[in-house]
């Protein structure tokens, strides 16, 4: 069995080349792609959203795939379709042959980000996957510190085409490779699948904890969503300087990456369910400091990260431990269809709102979300009654 360090190592390297260049890629490059193509900037940057509804889309899929055969084939054909769909906007000659590449990206999103990371290593690992899980999210919360300027880089000696190329090339020597290398293969379920599957429809207290989960994921990835693209519009119209919100808006990574160092000391002391309910306590602190003015800003941006960054790794733990190692990926293919539509829809959500009510009733809007995240967590089974 490859050393468990290696298969971690292995597949942070690959989650954050899988966000850098998919996710957060037009942070970098669609202000440069739409100077030099004339396309209209909405539909540039909403070649993300296009993604995120394909990879949707294809989750429940996915789930069932690793729980049959294991992660390792999702993975590498979740790098290799990343390479085809960014050579597409890089070859592409208009607007719609550049969107065709984001279908085809959304689907490597599906096959690659973290949902079908965490299903992978509960594949493996079982009941002990949390410190795994928790590893992963600690390299990704990197993605965007390596890759955006590794992106502004590429687009200055490359060109955005070039840029595209190039992650095309490094998912393809790198990413595959990785999981080639280091994700091992796993014997076949010993139960046959059908009562698996069906287990992973939960009936009595475990459907309404799933639909509470469930709940709880759409409303946070709208949040994320909308804050992801809207943040610098929201904090500006607050009174801040282009620059300050810039400052502000970094303060977001390293705090994520610190909430998950803090889990990571601790994962072993409490039941993952706190974790969800630090997470978007966190969250609701942060953006409820901004909707009514309770904390400094850049206080807020701090609870804010925490909470946003502690939510990755709940995701992946808290399935595990409410419904157990057996029907994990399928779970994990079923939480992940909504969460990731609603975060498709939410820079939409967010452009409507600021346009027709505007930036107040926007952060208002948030609040709500945020407080209905904390009273759906409390809701699920305490530690001492969890599976």
């Amino acid at each position: 069995m490859t050393p468990r360090w290696q298969v971690v190592s292995a597949l942070g390297v690959y989650e954050i080349l899988a966000w850098g260049s998919s996710a957060y890629l037009p942070a970098v490059l669609a202000l440069p792609i739409a100077i030099d193509t004339g396309w209209p900037l909405p539909w540039v940057v909403g070649g993300v959203s296009v993604g995120l509804l394909v990879s949707g889309g294809i989750a429940p899929r996915v789930g069932t795939s690793i729980a049959r055969t294991g992660g390792r084939s999702v993975l590498v054909a979740g790098a290799t379709l990343l390479a085809l769909g960014l050579a597409t906007p890089a070859l592409s000659p208009n607007l719609p042959v550049f969107l065709v590449g984001w279908l085809i990206i959304g689907l490597g999103m599906g096959m690659g980000l973290y949902d079908p990371a965490f299903a992978t290593l509960g594949r493996l690992y079982g009941s002990d996957a949390r410190s795994a899980i928790t590893s992963v999210t600690l390299w990704g919360g990197f993605a965007s510190t390596v890759c955006w300027p590794l992106s502004a880089l590429m687009v200055e000696h490359l060109g955005w085409r070039g840029a595209c190329f190039a992650y095309a090339l490094l998912h393809v020597v790198v990413s595959a490779p990785l999981v080639l290398a280091f994700v091992p293969r796993v014997a076949p379920p010993a139960l046959s699948m059908a009562p698996a599957t069906r287990a992973a429809t939960p009936a009595g207290t475990e459907r309404r904890a799933f639909g509470v989960l469930a709940g709880l994921l759409v409303l946070c990835s709208t949040i994320f969503g909308l804050v992801s693209v809207h943040l610098l519009t929201l904090l500006q119209a607050r009174g801040e300087t282009l620059a300050a919100t810039v400052a502000l808006g970094a303060v977001i990574g390293p705090s994520q990456v610190g909430a998950r160092l803090l889990e990571m000391a601790g994962r072993e002391r409490y039941h993952p369910l706190w974790t969800l309910r630090a997470a978007v306590l966190l969250t609701a602190i942060g953006v409820c400091s901004l909707a009514f003015d309770l904390l400094p800003v850049a206080l807020a941006m701090i609870f804010y990260g925490a909470g946003k960054g502690n939510l990755s790794i709940a995701r992946g733990t808290v399935p595990l431990a409410l419904f157990g190692p057996r029907t994990y990926a399928f779970v994990m293919g079923r939480l992940a269809r909504p969460a990731q539509m609603a975060q498709a829809a939410a820079p939409f959500l967010g452009a409507f709102l600021l346009t027709h009510a505007g930036a107040s009733t926007t952060l208002l809007v948030l609040a709500g979300l945020a407080l209905g995240c904390v009273a759906l967590a409390a809701q699920l089974k305490a530690p001492s009654t969890a599976p």
